[in-house]
């Protein structure tokens, strides 16, 4: 609007300075003549400033601001989307990092459940080889005593039988039978 109101001011000053150039309005070979012409075209100029300001730069002004307007909603939107993917990548690191710790406490879970199922593995183990190195032992003793026993009863009719083949080539039936009986009570301890 200053420069309306300036372009104004010098159009005005144009005629004004030359008809004093004129000296009083005489057309003696001035650069500007002034007469009627001129001030047809001072006014035509001024009503076309005029048209021009209410027509062209005061939408043009409209325009530019609006356009302003846009850039700068469009630069806080740019801000905020920034904003918003800061957030947003913030709480994907904090996902992240609980679904690391999470998979952490998970394993280390597991390694406690493997190591606890390892542990009472091992007890069953240890109490079953005992349980049959038990086993063995009682079966060895109870095949020992067996054989103990077999042996001694094969061992006393043996006796018998050789102490029968003696008594028939040189003792008597009383000897022989206490001869068997002596051999029989030692057998026994």
């Amino acid at each position: 609007m200053h420069v309306i109101l300036r372009l104004v001011v010098v159009l005005l000053a144009v005629p004004v300075l030359a008809f004093a150039a004129g000296e009083g309005g005489h057309a003696e070979g001035g650069m500007i003549s002034v007469d009627k012409s001129l001030i047809v075209q001072v006014v035509n100029f001024l009503i076309l400033l005029v048209i021009l300001q209410r027509f062209l730069y005061k939408p043009l002004l409209a325009k530019m601001e609006e356009r302003t307007a846009a850039i700068k909603k469009s630069l806080d939107e740019a801000q905020s989307a920034r904003a918003e993917a800061t957030r947003q990548q913030a709480e994907n690191a904090e996902q992240l990092r609980r679904a690391y710790a999470e998979a952490q406490s998970i394993r280390d879970a597991a390694l406690k459940e493997a190591a606890e199922e390892q542990r009472k593995l091992v007890e069953t183990a240890q109490r079953e080889a005992k349980s049959l190195v038990d086993n063995a032992r009682a079966q060895t003793e109870t095949d020992i005593r067996r054989a103990r026993d077999e042996l001694r009863r094969e061992v006393s009719e043996l006796a018998t039988q050789v102490a029968e083949k003696l008594v028939r080539k040189s003792l008597r039936d009383e000897d022989h039978r206490r001869i068997v009986d002596d051999a029989v009570a030692r057998i026994g301890r």
